[in-house]
């Protein structure tokens, strides 16, 4: 049911993925046949968006229920009277889900053409409008309220401000353009604002422009299980060591009851400054976010007993969320991955860095939570036994709620080791189309059970630490 081509990656990241997900112990375990399936499905899923968006709830402002009936009413008015559904998941009480409609086959395309770079066109497979600095190349003549067709350009090959463009483009459905050509690529300087508004999209996800932004953050299912398996308590001191753009801090903070401290720490600064936005504006008080180098966060020397900040003496924390920089694999829609085999292959030094002193900084009894969203095995279980290898302190443990799949093997770790695990594949599901009439006949067990799976590619681990080595 693939409408768009799977993902194309640079040769040397093709065989090396090749290689991964043909790894002796897993044709062992599938046969030849089943592990290639499942590779080639995986491909083509990671190049179609998630059959379901998901939004997390602001519960430190308003309930899930109040919530729930301001955003049905939203996504009502947004898709013109179109009764879909929003859904609350059983296992994870503070997140909605609105289910995906489309592949849309039967859109007309019109002779005017407006090419998107490919980050706005995976945003704009998920909901968003079009903005002026998201549109590379207009037909001559566009003028403002001009009905157009969008195109993603995939492989970043079209030229600003071209007149047409014959090269690889994928069909993204029609908007009404806001503003005229000479607008959009005014020799002034680049404009800001929409410059696209989707009317037939060929995925209909609802745009979140403005839409309750304080009681509301667009997460991934998986980013927000995260949170739920560190398991924060009030009045305990967490450390997010890899914050940016603070998702996963402002939910830590949330299930604390905004009581205690979450530290968040990333090394650029404008990311900082965006969580610090984000906290502010979910009305969060309890997160302290500093512009430094997680590798470099332990301190080797005594400190000022005043000394907010990083570095930080050991046995700092009662848990520490360690959502690792990683390769980006799993993440979707994508279609054309443009990393080098060095780059991709550049993560497996610097998470070890990152674990060590996570290791350190955690406090005896205390619990560490190491997530990627990518599908290696280098990034995910590899890591996980090499921990277990080199830190004898470390212990896996069981993670609650436990909702994707298990580890992949390939690894060395052992069945009882991978079912502690978890790891979100989205092969794990047939690509489907969602229509309206197969919305409204399906069952919400269904739905969910859908959603859990048809998401981004995730992976999480658990260790506590049993003892101050």
């Amino acid at each position: 049911m693939s409408v768009f081509p799977k993902i194309a990656f640079q040769y040397e990241v093709e065989e090396y993925l090749t290689k991964v997900f043909r790894n002796n112990e897993l044709i062992t375990a599938l046969g030849t046949q089943e592990a290639e399936s499942k590779y080639q499905s995986l491909l083509s899923h990671l190049s179609h968006p998630p059959a379901f968006t998901t939004v997390r709830v602001n519960t430190h402002l308003a309930s899930v229920k109040h919530v729930k009936k301001l955003l049905f009413e939203e996504i009502q008015k947004q898709f013109k009277g179109l009764r879909v559904p929003v859904l609350e998941h059983p296992k994870l009480q503070d997140i909605l889900l609105i289910p995906v409609i489309g592949p849309r086959r039967d859109l007309k395309k019109h002779a005017s053409e407006v090419i998107v770079g490919a980050q706005c066109g995976y945003a704009v497979l998920r909901g968003a409008h079009v903005y002026v600095p998201g549109i590379v190349s207009t037909s001559r003549f566009v003028k403002a309220g001009d009905l157009v067709s969008v195109y993603s350009d995939i492989e970043g090959k079209c030229k600003r401000g071209a007149k047409e463009f014959n090269g690889v483009k994928v069909f993204l459905g029609n908007g009404i353009s806001e503003l005229s050509r000479s607008e959009i690529f005014s020799s002034s300087g680049p404009l800001k604002g929409l410059g696209i508004r989707m009317i037939e999209p060929v995925y209909l996800s609802p745009s979140f422009d403005n839409v309750l932004p304080s009681h509301l953050f667009l997460q991934n299912l998986p980013s927000v299980v995260v949170s739920h398996i560190l398991n924060p308590q009030p009045g305990e001191k967490i450390l997010d060591m890899c914050a940016a753009p603070g998702g996963k801090t402002t939910h830590l903070a949330t299930l604390m009851h905004d009581q205690g401290e979450v530290i968040a720490m990333d090394k650029i600064a404008n990311k900082i400054k965006k969580i610090k936005q984000n906290a502010e504006l979910l009305q969060l008080n309890c997160i302290k976010a500093f512009c430094y180098d997680g590798t470099k966060a332990l301190s080797v020397e005594k400190r000022e007993d005043k000394q907010e900040g990083p570095p930080f003496l050991p046995e700092s924390f009662d848990r520490i969320l360690l959502d690792a920089p990683c390769s980006g694999m799993g993440q979707r829609p994508n279609m054309v991955y443009s990393s080098t085999i060095r780059e991709v292959t550049s993560y497996q030094p610097l998470q070890r860095k990152l674990f060590t002193v996570a290791v350190k900084l955690l406090k005896p009894g205390g619990v560490l939570v190491y997530s990627t969203c990518t599908i290696t095995l280098s990034e995910n279980e590899e890591q996980v036994a090499w921990a277990l290898k080199t830190f004898p302190c470390l212990q896996l443990h069981p993670q609650e709620p436990h909702i994707g799949g298990e580890g992949m093997k390939g690894a060395g770790l052992s069945l009882d080791q991978l079912k502690l695990l978890q790891r979100f594949d989205p092969s794990a599901v047939t690509l489907q189309g969602m229509d309206i009439n197969s919305l409204q006949n399906s069952r919400e067990d269904d739905l969910i059970s859908l959603a859990n799976k048809d998401c981004i590619g995730f992976f999480i681990a658990k260790f506590i630490k049993s003892n101050g080595k």
